[in-house]
């Protein structure tokens, strides 16, 4: 009979492949993403060159929106945006994944193909976001209860953005997880 066939390469790349991980470091807590590279691998590589680059450190969770979202990424305790040191990318909604509870999407203007370096996690399902075509990229592993704390901060009204935290709330840090 011979010996046993081995799996098809696809299979084995697809069982020994690990998806990266992201610790965000905030001042509510550590916040653990997944990153969906099958799923949106342009927007999970630009994601990753602006963490691995140190630009989301010391930046704001500066967009608080109970029973919605919260954003951050491109904002300064000054708030001033932060110029993004990568082009726009290509809109990868409509990749399988949707923007429920937890999930984590990339903010953009009304271009679709405009997003940078901004991002949100969706606190609750947001199907009308799906058909607004804003794309998923991961999901929150660990630390809801961090994002849920975040959500739960008074708000202001500040330098003409609405939604503020009143006190700030950094992401400290930005990092890969080993292993």
């Amino acid at each position: 009979m011979g010996a046993p066939l081995a799996p098809p390469v696809a299979a084995q790349q697809t069982s020994q492949t690990k998806n990266p991980v992201v610790v965000l470091d905030t001042s509510c807590g550590p916040i653990t993403i997944e990153l969906y590279p099958d799923k949106a691998p342009i927007t999970v590589e630009n994601f990753l060159k602006y963490v691995d680059d140190g630009f989301y450190n010391n930046l704001l969770i500066h967009r608080v929106v109970p029973d919605f979202v919260i954003q951050g990424g491109g904002v300064n305790d000054k708030m001033e945006e932060k110029p993004p040191t990568h082009g726009s990318i290509k809109n990868e909604s409509g990749n399988g994944l949707a923007n429920k509870r937890g999930f984590v999407a990339m903010a953009r203007t009304s271009d679709p193909n405009s997003a940078t370096c901004q991002f949100f996690i969706d606190l609750k399902d947001n199907d009308r976001l799906d058909t607004m075509r804003y794309a998923v990229f991961g999901k929150v592993i660990d630390g809801m209860d961090a994002v849920d704390s975040i959500a739960r901060v008074a708000r202001t009204t500040r330098e003409g953005m609405s939604d503020v935290p009143v006190e700030p709330v950094y992401i400290k840090s930005a990092r890969r997880r080993k292993g």
